[in-house]
Order: structure tokens, then sequence, then C-alpha cells
């Protein structure tokens, strides 16, 4: 491969060559972010179908911009906004997060070990709401003040939210006192 080959395969090339209806230039993309996507959406929700969901959601949207992405956008960031939005919008329409109190009840160890404990992984252990915000700020770099604007709320609640969830991360990854006198 010369290279002229390489600046052809490039990620300004292809979404150029996407724009004018190139399949292969799409399909391409598509098979470069398609499992970092998937990954994300799966960390948000929990849920493999929503997962699928968002990622073919994602892409669908991604093909629908086209025309106003700028060349010199870094896509990825992009693609994982986008899902991060996604995600979220499923949250606010599922209202698996409407009862403030019951989140915070959750991430304080008063519900029931079967409401926190989802099926496997530290994250899942998590409601939806504080796994996402967890996530996006942890993972994704996203600021108290972005999270508060995307869900409507303010930055001392995403701050609030996000303190209990780590709190409570680690307490499941520290051994428990009474552990190491049976020991």
């Amino acid at each position: 491969m010369d290279e002229h080959d390489r600046d052809d395969d490039s990620g300004a090339d292809r979404l150029r060559r996407a724009r004018r209806g190139d399949e292969a230039a799409f399909e391409s993309i598509y098979r470069e972010h398609a499992r970092a996507i998937h990954a994300l959406a799966l960390r948000l929700t929990g849920s493999p179908a929503a997962a699928e969901d968002i990622t073919q959601d994602t892409f669908l949207r991604m093909f629908g911009f086209l025309s106003g992405l700028r060349e010199d956008t870094p896509l990825r960031p992009w693609l994982k906004r986008v899902a991060a939005n996604l995600a979220i919008d499923r949250l606010r329409r599922e209202r698996r997060y409407s009862d403030d109190d019951a989140l915070l009840q959750a991430l304080d160890g008063n519900a029931a070990p079967a409401t926190v404990a989802e099926a496997s992984g530290l994250l899942r252990r998590l409601p939806p709401l504080a796994r996402t915000l967890v996530w996006l700020h942890e993972m994704e770099g996203w600021s108290h003040e972005e999270l508060a604007r995307r869900f409507a709320r303010s930055p001392s609640w995403s701050k609030s939210i996000l303190s209990r969830s780590l709190a409570r991360l680690r307490e499941h990854l520290e051994p428990a006192e009474d552990d190491d006198e049976h020991a």
C-alpha cells in the first residue's frame, strides 16, 4: 500500500465518500466504530437489546447528518455523544429515574438487594441513571454542567448522584470488615 492509498482510506476521505453515497465507505465507518458505540450503549443501559437499538439509531443519525458534519470533526467522539444522548433519552422515556427519592434510597443501600444488584459487573449494581451519570462523568469526561443541562437538572443534582454512586461502588470494592475478622 503506497502513501496515496493510505490517504484515500483516511477518516476524512471515508466521510467525504459516504456523503456522496458510497456504501462501502459508510460500511467501513460502521465497522470501525460500531463496537465502541455498542459497548458504551450497553454500559449506559445495561440492556443488550437497548444497546443494539442505540447503536443502530446512532449510525442512522450519522447517516442523516453526514452533510452537516465538518470533515475535521473527530467522528468517534461525535458518535459517542450521539449514543449517550440516545441512552439518556431512552432513560427519560422509560421514566426509570423519575422518582429521585427511590434512586437516592437505592444508592444509600436502603433498597432491596435485587433492586440494586443487576446481572453482573460493578456498574450494573447501580440504578440505570446512576450508572449513566458515573460513566459519562468518569469515563467520557462530561462535566456536571453538561450532565445538568442534558437532564434538565442542576449541577448539584449531578454531583450528589455521582458522589453517592461512587461511594456505593467503593463499598462493593472494599472487603467487609466482618470478612477480615472471620478469616
